[in-house]
């Protein structure tokens, strides 16, 4: 995530710096640091925030337009579903957030790969409100 998309993602929450801090569990200028890119934004860090912003982008869509689960959004097969985690904790719109995941036919790796075909799915996009 860039600093850029994590201010957008802020101000898009409505959320001071401050305000911030306290929902990550991070100092102010732990916040101030990664907007203006004096420190990297850590891995944890990154899927907190867009966590939060999925939830929220959920809770505000009505009941009508709840998302498809992943496993019928992009046609898993019923044999890789019985071996996902998504599946499994029935969490199909969080796909996305769980590593582990099996995906394009087999169990995604490291966050950052992960992230690198998540970003490009539709269930991940109908999550995030914002392009990140």
């Amino acid at each position: 995530m860039k600093q850029k998309q994590f201010a957008e993602i802020r101000r898009h929450l409505g959320k001071t710096q401050s305000q911030m801090a306290q929902i990550l569990g991070v100092s102010p200028k732990a916040v101030q640091s990664f907007e203006q890119g004096w420190r990297n934004i850590p891995v944890h860090i990154e899927r907190q925030i867009l966590l939060v912003l999925a939830l929220k982008n959920h809770a505000s869509k009505r009941a009508s337009q709840k998302d498809k689960p992943c496993w019928l959004t992009r046609y898993c097969p019923v044999e890789k579903r019985q071996d996902c985690p998504a599946w499994q904790f029935n969490a199909g719109n969080l796909c996305w957030f769980i590593n582990g995941t099996i995906c394009e036919g087999s169990p995604q790796g490291s966050w950052k790969e992960k992230m690198k075909i998540c970003r490009d799915c539709a269930v991940y996009r109908s999550a995030m409100p914002l392009r990140v």
